[in-house]
């Protein structure tokens, strides 16, 4: 599975009012932004630490010889060292990190579950929204292969990129 940054504000979005209607947290209504950027810094770091992992993985390949494919098997055996959860692993790594920022924020109120019920929430909506492929990321990669990803000029130019192929693919239609 696989964390797109395009999908990074669904996710936060949907999550926090499940959360919320489902009674788990209580937030208050001014509170509720801070409570999405809370857990979108989550995501957003932790998709910055997959990309480096995967270029420290891929570096590792080069230095030592290896071929391209290489580069997963270096990647997963980084990311056990550092208890850092990708492929499958993703979606239960990125569920306790979001409930370490829910029960540690101050913009929270109240947790009211305990850390199962608030999993068993979060998981289906990362689920929902990773997947292995999506096709307008990928479009918008594409156009960016020049720019070093990670980089603010990077950060900008993929999100300029992606508005512009969404509104070109809805026809213009904002």
């Amino acid at each position: 599975m696989r964390l797109y940054p395009s999908k990074i504000s669904t996710i936060v979005q949907e999550m926090v009012r499940t959360l919320i209607e489902r009674e788990l947290i209580e937030v208050d209504a001014a509170q509720v932004k801070e409570v999405e950027l809370d857990v979108e810094s989550v995501l957003k770091e932790y998709v910055r630490a997959d990309r480096s992992l995967t270029d420290e993985a891929k570096d590792l390949a080069v230095e030592r010889g290896l071929d391209y494919s290489a580069h997963q098997k270096i990647k997963r055996q980084l990311a056990e060292r550092r208890k850092f959860g990708i492929y499958e692993d993703a979606v239960s790594y990125l569920s306790n990190q979001i409930i370490e920022t829910l029960l540690h924020t101050g913009h929270v109120e109240e947790v009211y579950a305990e850390d199962r019920e608030l999993r068993a929430a979060i998981a289906p909506v990362l689920k929902k929204h990773m997947s292995d492929a999506d096709p307008l990321d990928e479009e918008v990669r594409k156009h960016l292969k020049n720019l070093e990803e990670g980089t603010q000029d990077w950060e900008i130019r993929y999100q300029q990129t992606m508005e512009r192929l969404r509104r070109i693919r809805s026809g213009g239609k904002e």
